[in-house]
């Protein structure tokens, strides 16, 4: 079963239609033990990084997520749950979640912000989440923050919006994308059709612990 973590943020309902699109089970839930014997976790989101993790934290959910990326289980953050993977966003001065090295920052560009709308992601590295995608595919963006990995070898997908930014990431079984693959039709569905497909089989990539 995969975990989509309830912590009142986020495109819920949409998430899980997708997963039982592709004949995946998923459950939405805010239960810490269900997330934690999960085969695989998603980090949906959809508003601001402070709001985010305050409602995570409230519902003792920041350690559980903490808790899954470190086990080497599958994690995917979708939009906003990526963001919230780093360590700190500049929006309302948060400190994030901390599993990967990075930070997240304003989309500052001679164009309009929020970045709406379909763009194609550069898929610069390869990655299970890719399997089956056309090269550089196209997904639907909702966003004004990004992420700025630490390390530039986390950085798995690239999009151009007035400036390039990182649109993906990979360390491990843990993954990000800015963008909404469960409103991106049928290369969303691939997407979370190749993330289903890790949650069930042999992948298990534990981070060191720091």
């Amino acid at each position: 079963m995969i975990a989509i973590v309830d912590y009142g943020l986020g495109n819920l309902a949409s998430v899980h239609n997708a997963f039982a699109g592709i004949g995946a089970g998923a459950e939405r839930t805010s239960d810490p033990e269900v997330i934690r014997q999960a085969d695989g976790v998603v980090l949906p989101g959809v508003g601001s990084a402070s709001a985010g993790m305050e409602r995570l934290r409230e519902r003792g959910l920041d350690e559980v997520v903490v808790e899954v990326a470190r086990s080497g289980r599958p994690l995917l953050g979708l939009c906003l749950g990526m963001q919230l993977l780093f360590e700190h966003s500049e929006e309302g001065d948060t400190t994030c979640l901390g599993v990967l090295p990075g930070d997240v920052r304003l989309l500052r560009v001679d164009r309009k912000v929020p970045h709406i709308g379909w763009n194609q992601v550069k898929t610069c590295t390869e990655t299970p989440l890719w399997q089956g995608l056309p090269p550089d595919p196209y997904f639907y963006f909702v966003h004004s923050y990004i992420c700025e990995p630490a390390e530039p070898d986390l950085g798995v997908g690239e999009t151009e919006y007035g400036a390039s930014f990182c649109s993906a990431v990979a360390a491990g079984a843990i993954w990000g994308v800015q963008f909404h693959p469960e409103r991106s039709g049928r290369g969303g569905l691939q997407l979370i059709r190749n993330f289903a497909a890790a949650c069930a089989g042999p992948l298990r990539h534990p981070l060191p612990s720091k």
